[in-house]
């Protein structure tokens, strides 16, 4: 009867050997798994602050452009609107020069004509 009990005795050291091994592989596997969740979560921490600094640089780069745009309409609007004033003045003038005969009707209306498709 002893052999028999100290079979059992054998094979369950052995069970318990190989739960023991068992355990140390996957605490093993576990602490590859945390180690690899860190290095993705860095990664991705990594990741997603280079992206924002890249959307800063673009948002500072179309704001730039745009500022830009909004300044060259703002001189063409100027542009216009001082143009269009000395057009008019340019318009009494020649009326006025009409009006005392210094120039026909006919050069006056081809001047006029020349001023207003401009405008």
């Amino acid at each position: 009867m002893t052999k028999k009990g100290g079979y059992i005795e054998k094979l369950l050291k052995k069970a318990d050997k190989a739960i023991q091994e068992g355990v140390k592989k996957a605490d093993g596997v576990l602490d590859n798994a945390v180690d690899l969740g860190v290095m993705t979560a860095k990664q991705a921490s990594q990741t997603s602050k280079e992206l924002r600094n890249h959307a800063k640089k673009e948002r500072e780069v179309l704001q730039k452009r745009g500022i830009k745009k909004l300044n060259e309409g703002i001189t063409a609007a100027k542009n216009v609107t001082s143009n269009t004033q000395e057009d008019l003045e340019i318009l009494k003038k020649l009326g006025k020069l009409r009006t005392n005969g210094v120039i026909t009707e006919k050069e006056f209306q081809a001047k006029k004509k020349k001023i207003l498709d401009r405008i």
